[in-house]
Parts: C-alpha cells; sequence; structure tokens
C-alpha cells in the first residue's frame, strides 16, 4: 500500500502503558508509514477525541485497565464513524478472541508479533481507504450521471440508449434527425424501426450478438428511415452503458454527409500520433479501459507495458534537441518490428513513453514480450541523422486481471516499475503481477540489494546539502546532509526508495559509515578551505547499539583533523524511545569527542517531552508535520510555541524543517525557534553556496 508522507496514518492507541504504545508507533514507522498518534487517558477523553478529532484506526489493548476493550468497542460503535478496532493481546486464547470479534473488533493481534501487527494495521487501513474510495467514487458517480444526462441532452450528436433493442433514452438531436417532436413518440420503440428493411435481418442478428455480451463494431453502417419513411444513409458506434441502473447501450447514430472511405481514413489519422505512427495516448486510454472493464467483469487477464529509452535526457544531449522526434520514431519503429505479427496494441503515451497492451496475455507471455522487447533493443544500432548509438529501454510492465482491475492502479504500477527499473540501472523490467506478488517482490528486492551493494563499494551514493539557517543572529555555516544514490546520468533516487530494503538485509549499518565518513571527510575540507561548516547527519536505529560506530567516527575525526562541535548526529523520536538505554549509551560516547545530538521528528510521540528527562539532546528538530500548513493551523502554531519554549528553557536549541512560506517564516520566528530550513529558503543540492551572512 503506497502511501505518501504527507497521509499520514491517524492512530488512536488505548494502552495503560505509554511504552508499549510508542512502540506500536516505532513499528509502524519503522515500516515506513507516517503516524500521528492519539492516547486517550479516560473514557470521556476518548470520547471527546473521537467526536473532534479524526481518526483512521484505533489499536486498544485487550487487558487494558484505564479504558476496557469493550467500552472502546462500544464507544466507537455509539460515534457513527467508520472507524477499525485492532484488539492487541499478549496471548491469545478463545474466551478474549470471542469478546474482541463478538464486540465488534475486526482483529485480533499478538502485540509482540511485530510482523503481524503491522500486516494487520496495513490490512485494515486499506480497507478503511477503499471503502472510503468507494463512497468517493459513489458520489461522483451520481454527479457524472447527473452532468452526463445535461450534456447529452445537450449535444449535438444524435444519442440513445437501447434496451434490449427498445429506445429508453434519447436526445433532441435523435429526436431531430428522425422528425419526432417528443422522445413519448418513440419510447418503447424498437431500434428496428429507424433500419431500413434491406438491412432488418442483419441488424436483428447484430442486436442479439451483443446481447450475448459480444464486442460491438467500431462503425456500422446501413441505410435509416425517418417518420416519413425518407432513407438516408447512416453509420452507428455502440458502447455499452448503464441506465438508471439497467445494463444498455448508448447509440450514436449519425447521417452519413462524406464519403464513407474518406471518413474512415480521417478517423484512423485522429486516432494516431504523428510522429511514431502508433495510436495515441486518448485512443490507447480506451482500449486500456475497455481491457480492465473486461478484466473486472469477465475474470480475462491482459499484460501492459511502459516502455522508456534509458539515459533519455543523455541522448537528447549527443544528438541533438532537433532529433528528439527521430529518436522516437526510430524507437516506435523497433517496437513495431518487435510486435509484428501479434495482437499487441502499442501507442505513444507521454512525451518520449511508449506503451504496449497485450489482449489476452498471462504473466509469462507479458513476460516474455518484455524480455524481447528488451533484447531486441539492446542488440539494435539505431542510425539518427549522422549519428547512431545502442539505446536500451526500461519497462514497467502490470498483469492486468481482476485484483487489479483499476485504470488508475495499472498505470501506477507500471509508471512504478519504469522507474524502479531506471533507479536499479535500466536495460530492464519489472512486472507486477498481483497474483504473483512476491515473486515480483523478491525479483525487485534482489536487484535493489546488488544496487546498494554496488554502490558502497563503488561510491555509488552521492551527498546533497540544505541550509539550515539561524534566526537569532547567529550567520556560522550549518547544512543537513542527504543521501542520494547515484542512478547514472544525472539521476538521484531518495532513500525512501531503498532504505527499508538496506535494513532488511543488513546494509543500514554499512550506509551510516558510508555518510557519516564521507561527511567529516567534507567538514575536514571546509575547515582547510577557511570555511567552517557544521553538518547535520542522519543515523539509523541499526547503529545505534554498535559501538563499532563510535570509534569509527573518532578515528575519522582524528584522521581529517576535524573537532567534533562540527557534527551533530541526528536520531528519530521513536527510535530513542524504544532504543532508550543504547541511545544514552551513544549520547555519552559521542559526547567524549565533542559531537552534538539532534532529536528529530520531535513532537509527534505520545509523550515527547518525557524523554528529555532521560536524554538531554543539544538540539531538536520539530517534526515536519507541525510546520505544514502552518499559517492556517492555530494547532499547530500553539504547539511548535510550546516546544520552543520548554526547550529554550532547558537550554536546547530547536529546528523547523519543511518551511514553505513566508507567512511560516514570520510563526516561527515569533514562536522563538532557533532554526529554520526548507525548499522555501533553499533546496538540498551538491554545493553548499548559501550566504549565511
Amino acid at each position: 500500500m503506497a502511501k505518501s508522507p504527507d497521509n499520514a496514518l491517524r492512530l488512536m492507541i488505548v494502552d495503560d502503558s505509554v511504552e508499549a504504545a510508542e512502540a506500536i508507533v516505532s513499528t509502524l514507522r519503522n515500516a515506513g508509514i507516517a503516524v500521528r498518534p492519539l492516547r486517550p487517558g479516560s473514557p470521556e477523553e476518548m470520547a471527546t477525541m473521537i467526536a473532534s478529532q479524526p481518526a483512521d484506526i484505533v489499536m486498544a489493548a485487550q487487558q487494558a485497565q484505564g479504558i476496557a476493550l469493550q467500552d472502546v468497542l462500544r464507544q466507537v460503535s455509539a460515534s457513527g464513524k467508520d472507524l477499525p478496532v485492532i484488539a492487541v493481546t499478549d496471548a491469545l486464547d478463545e474466551a478474549g478472541f470471542t469478546d474482541a470479534f463478538g464486540g465488534g473488533a475486526r482483529r485480533v493481534v499478538l502485540r509482540h508479533r511485530s510482523q503481524l501487527l503491522l500486516a494487520a494495521v496495513r490490512a485494515e487501513w486499506s480497507d478503511l481507504e477503499a471503502r472510503r474510495a468507494l463512497r468517493r467514487l459513489e458520489a461522483r458517480v451520481r454527479e457524472t450521471e447527473r452532468r452526463c444526462d445535461a450534456l447529452i441532452d445537450s449535444s449535438r450528436e444524435p444519442i440513445a440508449y437501447i434496451h434490449e433493442g427498445m429506445h429508453i433514452r434519447a436526445n433532441a438531436a435523435y429526436l431531430e434527425m428522425f422528425g419526432y417532436d417528443e422522445f413519448e413518440d418513440i419510447e418503447g420503440m424498437s431500434l428496428l424501426d429507424m433500419v431500413g428493411s434491406q438491412h432488418v435481418e442483419d441488424f436483428k442478428q447484430l442486436l442479439k450478438d451483443l446481447g450475448r455480451g459480444q464486442a460491438p463494431p467500431p462503425r456500422y453502417e446501413l441505410e435509416a428511415r425517418d417518420v416519413e419513411g425518407n432513407a438516408f444513409p447512416a453509420s452507428m458506434e455502440f458502447t455499452a452503458a448503464q441506465y438508471e441502473g439497467e445494463a444498455c447501450l448508448q447509440v450514436v447514430f449519425r447521417r452519413q454527409e462524406v464519403d464513407p472511405e474518406l471518413a474512415l481514413e480521417i478517423e484512423e489519422l485522429r486516432q494516431r500520433d504523428q510522429v511514431t505512427g502508433l495510436l495515441n495516448r486518448p485512443t490507447f486510454l480506451r482500449a486500456l479501459e475497455d481491457a480492465v472493464d473486461e478484466a473486472a467483469q469477465r475474470n480475462a487477464q491482459h499484460g501492459l507495458l511502459m516502455i522508456e529509452p534509458d539515459h533519455y535526457q543523455r541522448l537528447l544531449q549527443e544528438i541533438g534537441l532537433d532529433s528528439a522526434d527521430a529518436i522516437l520514431a526510430g524507437v516506435a519503429e523497433r517496437l513495431q518490428g518487435v510486435l509484428k505479427g501479434t495482437v499487441a496494441v502499442a501507442a505513444r503515451f507521454s512525451e518520449h513513453t511508449l506503451a504496449v497492451l497485450l489482449p489476452g496475455s498471462d504473466y509469462a507471455a507479458t513476460a516474455a514480450t518484455a524480455q524481447r522487447i528488451c533484447e531486441a533493443f539492446a542488440s539494435h544500432v539505431f542510425s539518427i541523422g549522422t549519428r547512431s548509438s545502442v539505446v536500451t529501454v526500461s519497462i514497467g510492465g502490470v498483469q492486468i486481471g481482476e485484483k487489479i482491475a483499476s485504470v488508475t492502479q495499472v498505470l501506477s504500477k507500471a509508471s512504478e516499475g519504469v522507474q524502479s527499473s531506471i533507479g536499479v540501472g535500466g536495460n530492464r523490467f519489472e512486472l507486477f503481477d498481483p497474483s504473483a506478488v512476491d515473486r515480483a517482490e523478491e525479483e525487485h528486492v534482489k536487484a535493489w540489494v546488488v544496487r546498494l551493494r554496488d554502490a558502497l563499494d563503488n561510491e555509488g551514493f552521492v551527498l546533497h546539502y540544505q541550509p539550515v539557517i539561524n534566526l537569532q543572529g547567529d550567520t556560522g555555516a550549518v547544512y543537513e546532509t542527504f543521501l542520494r544514490l547515484n542512478a547514472g546520468d544525472g539521476e538521484l533516487v531518495r532513500p525512501l526508495a531503498f532504505l527499508q530494503i538496506a535494513a532488511e538485509h543488513g546494509l543500514l549499518w554499512e550506509i551510516d559509515r558510508y555518510v557519516i565518513g564521507h561527511t567529516i571527510a567534507v567538514i575536514g575540507q571546509r575547515i582547510r578551505a577557511g570555511r567552517p561548516t557544521t553538518l547535520l547527519v542522519k543515523v539509523s536505529q541499526a547503529s545505534l547499539a554498535d559501538n563499532s560506530l563510535t570509534r569509527f567516527i573518532g578515528e575519522q575525526l582524528a584522521a581529517h583533523g576535524v573537532p567534533g562541535e562540527y557534527l551533530v548526529l541526528q536520531l528519530p523520536e521513536a527510535k530513542v524511545f524504544t532504543h532508550l538505554k543504547a541511545a544514552q549509551d551513544f549520547a555519552t560516547a559521542i559526547g567524549r569527542l565533542d559531537c552534538r545530538i539532534a532529536l528529530e521528528q520531535f513532537g509527534a510521540g505520545l509523550d515527547s517531552f518525557q524523554l528529555l528527562a532521560h536524554l538531554k539532546p543539544n538540539l531538536l528538530k520539530i517534526d515536519r508535520s507541525f510546520t505544514d500548513d502552518l499559517s492556517r493551523n492555530p494547532d499547530n502554531q500553539a504547539r511548535i510555541r510550546e516546544i520552543a519554549g520548554k526547550a529554550r528553557d532547558l537550554g536546547i536549541r530547536t529546528i523547523a524543517e519543511f518551511v514553505q512560506d513566508a507567512a511560516s517564516m514570520s510563526i516561527l520566528f515569533g514562536s522563538g525557534v532557533d532554526y529554520v530550513e526548507g525548499h522555501f529558503l533553499a533546496g538540498a543540492g551538491p554545493d553548499m553556496n548559501y550566504e549565511f551572512e
């Protein structure tokens, strides 16, 4: 379930133990889920929260004494909200299981089985989003039907709706073409009455075929007759539709005023991209919609491939911008050669992306086609003007079936596959099959592990820097360090794409050392150049309990002649809370080197200030959720003032990140925040050239 960082899970946790609740939050955040937690302390507070604050999921401890599980279930039920409850228990027994489900809990999970807990949260959140999406869709459908009715009525195209061969709806243009004044004049009339007698038998057979679910012809030509019996040449186009909940046919009945062959030629040109000769995007999308509908309604299966030339920007630079069309035309020609003799439908989908629909193709056939395309491009030398080049491609594929019968999902998965293929080097394909997602995921993970191993061994990572600006007059240079994976030709991959894979395969501690070692080297270079600079760098949970990291930091500081005060190591609040002893030991060891500690994502936990009684950092980085739309959110403004005030009393400086506008800057300055960073001030980049003075 792909969720954007801004789409945070609003989680209400009912548990007597703050530590146990924080452990749940930490588990979810470690899995890449942004969480905004709530924790009521009494039944009354819970009722207030449910009534006044939006929530997505409630996780309630079955053994809780402060707010019993049955009280939680009753309050949720009484609220009338679609709010799933997951019961969390220390041990399963038949009575507790029966009570939880009998009271309305959707799932019961073991607290100590983090993977099961994570799976339950993802499943319930996904189901909730699906139900919400369904409600939104139903509302949109109603609104769309209303607008469609208005458009059909005002359309100059003669349109009618036919059910079992009879007219159930027709617009004014249709009535005018046949010479009728009111729809009541043809309501219930057979469509056969509009057809010339010489076409009746053939047309009757066509209606029978359509009634059995056969695909309509793209265009059906005949002689029609109006109310006075006058004959005129006409063409018909059929589309499966629904009217007032009933399956029917939408018929567009046009009078033929031009040469039929010329009309067909014009229609063909209208559907083609003029550069590549392939279908254009609107025509392809209609074919894709039909394929997706067929998969949803008849359990059919089809394949979709999206194809992009690798290193496209480099190709343009080498061959010239004026040859962009020639490059794409050559790519399209090669693709058509591979698909020759098949039923595949190829199109130009966007500027330099081609798409292929493979009707009736199963996973093996789709994968084989993708492989053939990759090999055909890799083995071919393209001649473009006076230049020649090998053009490899990255392919993202989707196996369309009942489990992914949504055009939006299909296109999203295909696009993700293209980007992922590019991210691990290109000249390959990734095929998403909902029925074999484990296989696809395994292949994806293996490719990423190889890519990360290569980046660590061969300097494949790069560092970017974003200025951190002091609001209280200090003009010293301070930057935050960000990690990027170099995918080649100027393409950079952000850590969110690979950190979870790195964690699962034991690579995080190596990545930490890579970043910290290079950061210290950069600080040394800046000091020797007479531009001393403080750099903030993130440390993962994998390195917290590893005392060899502090020895490594000490060795690197000595090797590059860097005073420890210029290095600030950032620890996430959620991980510190659940690994407090390791964090304390790490902070003590780092303190001996004069390095400083920053606590990031601060304020988003259940009891953030409780941490400061056990660990006193030098800096607090306020969670970015509080600066989002800050100027219009008085609650976030109050929370930032509270954090800045308490931190100031404790002698701790504060940083607000993700600053988006001048109004937010003004609010942060007035709140007493010490430092700010964000794209409004300056984005992250490979150079440190911000003027702090």
